[in-house]
């Protein structure tokens, strides 16, 4: 079997047992140094397949259901993937794959405004009852914040959106930007806590139409308001900008103008935090299964992409904080919660979309525990002293306002 040569090449800790399209059964690696696995081909075309391409090729499978899981889960199948390899590649086929693929880079993710806009409705415009079925009530949708890794997803969503708050040195009255606001979480809370104007911006139409019903919901739509728009057409000044999770769709041709708009958008005295998903190592390409099915044009930038851009933009880099295995946790409630409400997300979609979303939990979760993956937030400012000289103003408000507690819905219910 060629997908055996491929497995045998790097898989050293743990098991895997490979049940063949023709009923062969094969082992490999070691059962005393790590887990067990076992999973069964159902189409002999994989036995090539998964050789030459097993990036896509596995997800495809698993999702088409040629590929079954028979001791084990997904996330257990990944996860021991993830153990042998690490940050590095399978073997000298994929590091040429993957050195292709980085050449390929700038134009797959050359996200012009019209891209962009098909590129977020392919995840953003679905079903919002899909989101419903694993995210928090508040629908966040990027990194939460876990002060240890024991807390509720509600607390890590709730911690996050105040670790934000308490780096954009909020005062009452300021204009605040949330670029890729989102279904408007993070908006509402800034108005709430802290009595500011905020502007949110997105591509999504499902989530401009929530998030400006939650406004009007809560009576803010005096002072939060959400527009359809590109973050490249924004027009204004603001105190404050919010960059939560869109770098990831901002592609690699359009980092200096991304920071130079930033640069345009803020006041003299003016503070922006971005929050991204990162890695610790060497720019790297997007997996193709991902990138195929889940976020088109997507890429998670490493830092030694972004500093330049900043630097070429002429901002003050003022702060930059690495949040290490907070994804992982974030992951692994979504996963479990939608693994919880499986059959409801069949009733709304099929099967295969099941087996596809399971599988992109599962994967993101892994390579966040596994292969490097990390969040980091930058702050950057105008001017040299538009932020305090040390970090004290950051811990002291986070820890003013922890005690803010939200309602189901992730309404603000008390301050202080």
């Amino acid at each position: 079997m060629l997908f055996g040569r491929l497995l045998r090449s790097f898989l050293k800790r743990g098991e895997l047992t490979v049940i063949d399209a023709d009923g062969i059964t094969h082992r490999f690696g070691d059962p005393h140094l790590g887990p067990a696995v076992s999973i069964r081909l159902h189409d002999r075309a994989l036995h090539r397949r998964l050789f030459f391409n097993p990036r896509l090729g596995i997800g495809e499978a698993y999702m088409d259901g040629t590929l079954t899981v028979e001791n084990g889960t997904v996330y257990d199948l990944l996860d021991l993937i993830g153990l042998n390899t690490g940050t590095g590649t399978l073997n000298a086929l994929d590091r040429w794959v993957t050195r292709a693929r980085m050449l390929w880079q700038r134009r797959r993710t050359n996200n012009v405004p019209g891209r962009s806009r098909r590129n977020v409705a392919h995840h953003y415009d679905i079903s919002g009852d899909i989101y419903d079925l694993f995210l928090c009530a508040d629908r966040q949708y990027t990194c939460a914040y876990h002060p240890t890794p024991d807390v509720t997803l509600e607390q890590a969503q709730q911690a996050k959106k105040t670790h934000i708050a308490a780096k954009l040195l909020l005062e009452p009255g300021q204009r605040i930007l949330d670029m890729g606001c989102g279904w408007g979480g993070l908006s509402l809370y800034l108005a709430e806590v802290a009595d500011v104007d905020v502007t949110g911006v997105t591509l999504s139409e499902e989530q401009h139409a929530l998030a400006n019903q939650r406004a009007r919901d809560r009576g803010l739509q005096d002072r939060v308001r959400f527009e359809l728009c590109d973050y490249r057409a924004v027009e204004g000044r603001f105190d404050r900008i919010a960059a939560i999770g869109i770098l990831e769709h901002v592609g690699t041709p359009h980092y200096n103008h991304f920071f130079k708009n930033i640069g345009r958008l803020l006041t003299d005295d003016g503070v922006a935090l971005m929050h991204t998903i990162s890695h610790m190592d060497e720019p790297y390409p997007t997996n193709p299964w991902l990138d195929k099915y889940i976020f088109p044009g997507g890429y998670c930038p490493a830092l030694s992409e972004l500093v330049p851009a900043i630097e070429r933009a002429n901002l003050w880099v003022t702060d930059i904080e690495i949040l290490r295995l907070h994804y992982a946790h974030t992951l692994r409630h979504w996963r479990e919660r939608f693994m919880a409400n499986r059959d409801e997300s069949a009733r709304i979609y099929d099967e295969r979309f099941c087996r596809m979303w399971e599988f992109y939990l599962a994967g993101c979760e892994m390579v966040f525990r596994r292969q490097g993956h990390m969040n980091a937030q930058i702050q950057v400012a105008k001017s040299v002293d538009a932020v305090p000289l040390t970090r004290d103003y950051m811990v002291d408000w986070e820890r003013q306002h922890l005690g803010v507690s939200t309602d189901a819905r992730g309404q603000l219910k008390s301050v202080g």
